[in-house]
């Protein structure tokens, strides 16, 4: 007979919780019934050793956590900045901002215990500023002209300067493979701590939306204002659903994609059809809707205007969206030969900046081998195939 766990009840309950499952989704992951789950966590049975193994695996939590005598201090819940009408948070969006809270810990804790400066920038404004003039601080310290991006992949440019200036930026849209992350839940978070701001966009979406989206987790930074957002794109509709801190955060993204000063120097005759405006809008790095918001807050073009391009553009959008599935589908056909670049997708996934940091501080000596392969979530022996893609 299979060894037993004696695990504590409580403890592998709250595990299952915290991880947004339900009895029945836990039970299938160790081919039991709801029922016997309820027994485990009722305490009037017990799980094998291998079955609770799997459990703290599901539940991307440590197997020895489940002998505790009581329930663990978890990270605390991030604040949730989305509209009170949001999809709730499931297990994907769960895991995701645990691992990055335990990353960010990790390398706060770090950077203070050895002295390193504070970034100057978290918290350098507050809600109650011109959001004007937190996009010109945003575009002035990273270095950025929105109308001169250096290459045709704006986000790519906005993610190096972003690092270099000391905020960790994590971009996915899996945990793995078969737990997708949903952009209708999550789109992004921001962590504002002075010694490792942390931004986690979801990249369940094509590059102008992850523009917006990694511009406005950037404002969150410059307020100090850590939490969770969707809904990011500007909307005329459902304004008054938004939190005051995604308004705020919303108008400085779009002031610092789209400067009144750039747009106000686009010759009018771009607005005169949509295929204009998405030409327009995509060396900008935005989508048609963010540039057309914008142009008629600025009142470049009357509301009837405004609606008649965006139905246009919506056309135009669902065209463009058609060829991007078609690229994927062509993608895919190559990745089931070859299978996706793991280590290119960790190093998006874990940020660049942090990669080399936790890399460094291996190579250094400062932290063990056990560490540095679950912070990265690589094998040891596997860091020089990581660390090759930094430099591709």
């Amino acid at each position: 007979m299979a060894d037993k766990a004696y695990i504590t009840p409580n403890v592998l309950k709250w595990a299952r919780e915290s991880a947004r499952m339900t009895e029945e989704t836990a039970a299938a992951k160790v081919s039991v019934s709801a029922e016997k789950l309820k027994e485990w966590e009722a305490g009037t049975n017990q799980p094998t050793i291998k079955q609770a193994q799997t459990l703290a695996k599901a539940y991307k939590r440590p197997f020895a956590l489940f002998f505790l005598p009581e329930i663990p201090r978890d990270f605390q819940p991030l604040q949730d900045f989305r509209s009170n009408d949001s999809k709730a948070l499931g297990t994907g969006s769960i895991f995701i901002i645990r691992e990055i809270q335990q990353k960010q810990a990790w390398i706060s804790d770090s950077n203070e215990e050895n002295n390193e400066p504070k970034v100057p920038f978290v918290g350098k404004f507050s809600i109650n500023d011109n959001p004007i003039n937190v996009a010109k601080d945003i575009l002035n310290t990273l270095g950025i002209n929105p109308t001169n991006y250096t290459n045709d992949n704006p986000i790519k440019e906005w993610i190096d300067k972003a690092e270099s200036n000391g905020v960790f930026i994590s971009r996915t849209s899996f945990i793995h493979s078969r737990l997708k992350l949903d952009s209708d839940e999550l789109q992004g978070f921001a962590i504002a701590d002075p010694y490792a701001p942390f931004v986690f966009i979801n990249s369940d979406d094509w590059n102008a939306p992850q523009l917006f989206t990694l511009v406005h987790e950037l404002a969150h930074i410059w307020i100090a204002a850590t939490g969770i957002s969707n809904n990011i794109e500007p909307d005329l509709k459902h304004k008054d659903k938004l939190n005051p801190v995604e308004l705020f955060c919303n108008e400085v993204a779009a002031n610092a994609l789209i400067p009144s000063e750039v747009i106000n120097n686009i010759p009018t005759t771009v607005f005169n059809s949509a295929r204009e405006v998405f030409n327009a809008s995509k060396k900008l790095g935005i989508s048609s809707f963010a540039f057309l918001v914008r142009a008629l807050n600025l009142k470049l073009i009357s509301f009837d205007s405004y609606k008649e391009l965006k139905k246009s553009a919506d056309i135009e959008y669902r065209a463009f969206l058609k060829r991007e599935e078609e690229k994927k589908a062509k993608q895919k056909a190559q990745e089931k030969k070859g299978g996706p670049n793991y280590y290119l997708l960790q190093l998006n996934k874990n940020s660049r900046l942090f990669t080399q940091t936790v890399l460094d501080a291996f190579r250094g000596g400062f932290i063990e081998s056990t560490q540095a392969s679950t912070l990265l979530n690589v094998q040891v022996n596997k860091f020089h195939k990581l660390e090759a893609q930094l430099y591709k």
